[in-house]
Formats: C-alpha cells, sequence, structure tokens
C-alpha cells in the first residue's frame, strides 16, 4: 500500500510539472520573440561623410540697386530755350516723336543737307532703330523726348528723372549717342523738369518758337516771321515732305539758314 501511495505521489508531481512547464514555456516564447524583433538600423555619426573642403562656396548675393534719388540737386537747373542766343542769322529744324518712317524722308533730309535734331520718343524709336541710324546717317542728331510721351508737368521728381534719364539711355543703346538736349512733351515742364534734366546729363530744355503741320507754318510772334535763333517744330508725320519744304522757305524767306541746333545750345 505505502508503495502505490508513494507511486501516486510522484505521478502527481510529475503532472504538476508537467502543467507548470505548459505555462512557463509559452510565456517564455512570446518575451524571446519580442527580443529577438529587428531593431531599426541607426547610422552611426561616424559613418556620415564631411562635407567635402574643395566646396564652391555659395555665391555672394547682386548688390541692391541704387535708390533713386527723391528730390533734385538744389539750386540744379538748365536753360530753356525758345530761340537760342546767336550772332549769326540762322534757324533751327527740329522733328519729334518718330511715329511715321517713311524712307523718302530721309532721302529728303540727305539730298537738301538739312541739318535737323530729332526729338524721339524712346520706346517708339525702338520699333525701328535701324531707321534713325540711317536717319543720323543723313545728318540728323537723336536727342530725349521721355520714355512715352508722358506730360512732365507736376510729376515728383524720381518719375520725370526717370523719363528725362531713362529716355537718354534708351536711345544711346538704340542709336550710339547719348542725348544732350530734352523737349518735354506738349512743352509742358516745371523747376522740377529743369533739375532732372540737369541731374540726367541734359544742356537745356528745347522749346519753340514755330510749328509746322500739313505744310502750314505757325508762329508764336505776332511778327509772323522767323528770327536768328529761333527754333522751329514739326513731326514725324505723312506730310513729312510738305511740312520740312513749308520749314526751310519761312527760314529762307526770313534771311536765314538752317543749322544744327547742337552747334548753338
Amino acid at each position: 500500500m505505502e508503495a502505490r501511495g508513494e507511486m501516486r505521489l510522484r505521478t502527481a508531481r510529475r503532472g504538476w510539472w508537467v502543467v507548470l512547464a505548459a505555462v512557463i514555456l509559452p510565456v517564455a516564447g512570446c518575451s524571446a520573440s519580442g527580443a529577438g524583433a529587428a531593431s531599426p538600423t541607426v547610422t552611426s555619426p561616424s559613418h556620415v561623410s564631411p562635407a567635402s573642403p574643395s566646396a564652391s562656396p555659395s555665391p555672394s548675393p547682386s548688390p541692391s540697386p541704387s535708390p533713386v534719388p527723391t528730390a533734385g540737386t538744389p539750386g540744379a537747373t538748365v536753360p530753356v530755350y525758345y530761340r537760342v542766343p546767336v550772332t549769326k542769322p540762322v534757324a533751327f529744324i527740329t522733328i519729334d516723336d518718330g511715329y511715321s518712317r517713311a524712307e523718302s524722308s530721309i532721302a529728303l533730309v540727305k539730298s537738301r543737307k538739312v541739318p535737323v535734331s530729332l526729338f524721339l520718343i524712346s520706346h517708339v524709336a525702338a520699333d525701328d532703330p535701324a531707321y534713325f541710324r540711317r536717319m543720323q546717317a543723313a545728318g540728323a542728331v537723336v536727342e530725349a523726348h521721355t520714355l512715352d510721351h508722358a506730360e512732365m508737368k507736376r510729376m515728383p521728381y524720381p518719375r520725370q528723372r526717370q523719363e528725362i534719364c531713362g529716355s537718354a539711355d534708351k536711345l544711346a543703346q538704340l542709336v550710339g549717342k547719348r542725348p544732350t538736349l530734352f523737349r518735354p512733351p506738349f512743352g509742358d515742364f516745371d523747376g522740377t523738369t529743369l533739375q532732372a534734366a540737369h541731374d540726367c546729363g541734359m544742356k537745356a530744355v528745347i522749346h519753340w518758337r514755330a510749328t509746322v503741320d500739313n505744310g502750314i507754318v505757325r508762329y508764336q510772334s505776332p511778327t509772323k516771321k522767323l528770327k536768328a535763333g529761333d527754333i522751329v517744330l514739326m513731326h514725324f508725320r505723312p506730310s513729312f515732305t510738305a511740312d520740312l519744304n513749308a520749314a526751310l522757305a519761312a527760314i529762307q524767306s526770313a534771311g536765314l539758314t538752317p543749322a544744327l541746333l547742337e552747334d548753338y545750345a
């Protein structure tokens, strides 16, 4: 009896160990599975390639453009000529804008050897700079008449300066010579215009004493006759030939000779 009791006791103990092993082994398996999970790969700082010492430096930023002055040079001005003070019997023909461009106009200026000054709107001249270079070759001189025919009077200084300097700079690019004379559109100007013209390198502001359109001369003096030094205004229009011939006739009837404005102003 004792032997059989001892055997049962041993069998019972073995059963408990089997049960205990069945519980412990799965738990240990989960723990091992978690410990064996792949860890994320972290690159060691020692594996990062250092920056190449020969790498080119970043380019320096472009310098900011110079600010446009907000006011003109104190006391600066240029003369305004309706009639240029001269001691010789001469008068001057000036031609504005540049819209109408006929080859016959160049041929006329060249054949009659007429000295003329062209006050061009730079944006208009940019449409056909070769035409005005041919006019230069025929004896004309190109001068400034703003970027876009803006009315100057009462504009702030920066805008007036932009119109004059910008026009002169653009025309220099187009025809190879920077203007030295300026004519304000419509003949309108103020003290600011004269300051800006000075600061843009202009020698004078040019007005007029007579105009020509459709072959008719209109005088601004009560005598209805040109005087020495007078400036005549015409435009690049379809009536160019009639206008130039009328201007020449008015100059000659006054006992004057056409001369180049830049030789006197």
